[in-house]
């Protein structure tokens, strides 16, 4: 991740969102069998501030998109481009990916080498917004899976993203432990205003806490649901549970 610096001096984070546009995008890999396409012509557009989810099922190539958005990997063809041109964007894998020898505070660390601007205090506001503030100085060891990822979280809001990419984040969490960390994830995004495009293959968790949900399948983006639940969303609501009937039914169609 690169580091970043705020524009007006302070060390806290800041509401900074951008725009992605993803146009006639095709990705193929050569392999022993020949050329796999994974999907062709994508045109994808996300508003700044909003929160957009890509559903699919596994192997549709929901998390290559993200790779292809976050530029370490290229695509066959097309184009993608962000308003503004230089935003800065973060990383939340599916497993956290901490370094085990590095204490909470030493992990965010680590990804500011080259940001002078960063100091000890900025690591220790960014856990405090996901909740550890009372483990700085654990190791990811002595820490639980959903607080592993707490840190994979506050590590990537740390270099204060125009844009966060999230693969999957709470899909090797229990159920319990992963409905927190949903709750936390929306209060972070309405107090930070980030834009949020987020993988998951889980509908529940798409209609939760999705402004959009894009269905990916047949290398195809075939559905565009806007979600107008109000907000917070209760999953046994009437709402809820018919919009979920529709998504399904959607879902299904490919």
């Amino acid at each position: 991740m690169a580091s970043h610096t705020h524009d007006d001096g302070s060390d806290g984070p800041t509401e900074a969102a951008g725009a992605i546009h993803i146009e006639d995008l095709t990705k193929q890999f050569d392999t022993d069998e020949g050329v796999e396409r994974v999907f062709e012509n994508v045109d994808i557009d996300i508003e700044p501030g909003s929160f957009v989810t890509l559903l699919g099922r596994s192997g549709s190539g929901k998390s290559t998109i993200l790779k292809l958005v976050s530029g370490v990997m290229k695509p066959t063809s097309g184009d993608i481009w962000f308003e503004p041109d230089n935003v800065e964007i973060g990383y939340v894998f599916q497993s956290p990916r901490l370094l085990p020898w590095n204490t909470c505070l030493d992990n965010i660390e680590f990804v500011h080498e080259h940001n002078p601007g960063y100091t000890e205090e900025m690591g220790k506001e960014y856990l405090d917004l996901v909740g550890l503030s009372e483990h700085y100085h654990k190791y990811p060891s002595q820490l639980s899976g959903g607080q592993r990822q707490r840190v994979g979280i506050a590590r990537a809001l740390s270099i204060d993203p125009d844009i966060l990419l999230m693969d999957e984040p709470f899909s090797n969490l229990d159920e319990i432990t992963a409905e927190e960390l949903r709750a936390e994830l929306l209060s972070i995004w309405q107090q930070l205003n980030k834009t949020i495009f987020f993988v998951t293959h889980d509908i529940d968790e798409a209609i939760e806490l999705s402004d959009r949900i894009l269905m990916l399948g047949e290398g195809q983006i075939y559905a565009d649901l806007e979600v107008t639940l109000e907000r917070p969303r209760s999953l046994d609501s009437e709402e809820f549970l018919a919009f979920r009937q529709r998504a399904i039914d959607t879902f299904h169609d490919v």
